[in-house]
């Protein structure tokens, strides 16, 4: 068991759903980065991913592609990122994961980039573009130092298929809600709980939800059918219209 499925787990006897959010680092600044992350942990998030931004980000719908092209024209280096995820590790005790697209690390150099990452404290990855059957050095050098590969599974992925991403991953398993990009609201319909019932039954790791979660009625409904609620479009949507002091009321009303 990795340390972030240990951590999870652990979280899961004291809380009926964890939270995760999401936050494009640079976006539109670190320091407003690492302010809405104070909010975030203040207010009982369990886990944040942070993305290091790319310049086609194709799992992301318009918003959160507007703020990885934002960050990137205001000058978000990778090296940058680093150094900003070694300050918020340092400064806050949950698990911090990176999600990013694999020409970030390949063009880094990938044993250093993770290497770099263990050595921030940072607990896995997402890299929603790179299948496992072809990534097996990433998935190598990651397991090597018992890190979490988290694989994502989707509504069109069958049983069968679900059962070999599972085979890879490791912490959770990232259940994608709906076909499309991030952003758009997700209909929990029967669909929904036929879906997420095979997830449940093709992996032990516990299950995140993400694409479109935006209020409490989401995150009830997820209680009990899947372990954490992610939360991403809806707290950068907040920062552009209200300000990053709108996120910590938003994550305590998700309680």
């Amino acid at each position: 068991m990795t340390p972030l499925e240990n951590t999870l787990r652990e979280a899961l006897t004291k809380k009926k759903i964890l939270l995760m959010t999401h936050l494009v680092l640079g976006y539109p600044s670190f320091e407003i980065n690492r302010e809405v992350i104070r909010q975030m942990v203040q207010n009982g998030v369990d886990l944040i991913e942070m993305q290091i931004p790319f310049s086609e980000p194709v799992a992301d719908g318009p918003m959160i592609l507007k703020a990885n092209q934002q960050a990137i024209a205001k000058g978000a280096k990778v090296e940058g990122c680093l150094q900003f995820a070694a300050e918020i590790t340092a400064e806050f005790h949950i698990p911090f994961l990176f999600m990013t697209y694999y020409n970030i690390l390949y063009k880094y150099g990938l044993e250093a980039f993770i290497d770099r990452a263990y050595d921030i404290n940072i607990k896995g990855f997402i890299i929603p573009d790179l299948p496992p059957e072809e990534g097996k050095e990433y998935l190598e050098k990651i397991k090597s130092i018992n890190m979490a590969p988290i694989q994502i599974f989707a509504p069109t992925s069958t049983k069968e298929r679900m059962q070999q991403l599972a085979q890879y991953g490791a912490g959770f398993i990232y259940c994608v809600a709906r076909r499309g990009v991030t952003g758009k609201k997700t209909d929990f319909d029967q669909d929904f709980k036929e879906y997420i019932s095979r997830c449940r039954s093709a992996t032990s790791l516990p299950l995140a939800v993400g694409f479109g979660i935006r209020a409490k009625e989401d995150v009830d409904f997820l209680t009990g059918k899947a372990d954490i609620a992610v939360i991403g479009t809806e707290t950068i949507r907040l920062v552009d219209e209200k300000g990053p002091s709108a996120v910590g009321p938003f994550i305590a009303d998700l309680r």
